[in-house]
């Protein structure tokens, strides 16, 4: 029990005196750092990082290659909190586009970022599921109703707003940035 108190002390001591102390890295910090480590992109995507210092905020740029979204560039960005694995990754869409899955506000529909998030799952994982939207948007489950209409009813003309958006034009009382790279 002595110990206990004599290592108690010299830790206060060697905080006191100045000497620096060990900063514990979060379970957040060890696990995004083995999640990236991993990491397998497909070609189709890119990670940055703003500050190479922060690891869990950083950005995922998709440039699709095939599909409604072909020759697109659309920006991600995560936020990765202190209660991760537990938690799901917080994820915006940047760049604002007319899809089923995507709203106005840039929130993103994809079931792994909310009611089946596991702690099994990585970024590898939400990577693919968001690559996996630009190849097949799915109607059923939508943010943007008006979008997931059009590609239910009229699947040519979601392809024609889904190109107007991305070359810079207005769909519906929305403009929309060009996004074409």
């Amino acid at each position: 029990m002595i110990k206990l108190f004599t290592l108690k002390n010299q830790r206060k001591e060697g905080e006191l005196s100045g000497r620096p102390t060990q900063k514990k890295a979060s379970a957040a910090h060890l696990r995004i750092q083995k999640d990236l480590d991993e990491l397998n992109l497909p070609k189709t995507c890119v990670i940055e990082f703003p500050d190479p210092d922060d690891l869990l905020n950083f950005k995922l740029v998709i440039y699709p290659d095939e599909g409604f979204y072909k020759g697109g560039k659309f920006i991600f960005n995560f936020k990765i909190g202190q209660g991760y694995p537990h938690d799901a990754p917080k994820v915006k869409c940047e760049t604002a586009v007319y899809h089923p899955n995507i709203d106005l506000e840039g929130n993103v529909c994809l079931n792994i970022l909310r009611e089946d998030w596991k702690p099994v799952l990585t970024i590898n994982s939400v990577v693919y599921g968001l690559q996996y939207l630009f190849l097949e948007p799915n109607p059923e489950d939508p943010l943007n109703k008006e979008a997931a209409d059009v590609l239910q009813t009229n699947r040519r003309l979601f392809e024609q707003n889904v190109q107007r958006s991305m070359r810079g034009g207005t769909v519906g009382n929305h403009y929309f940035e060009r996004c074409l790279k």
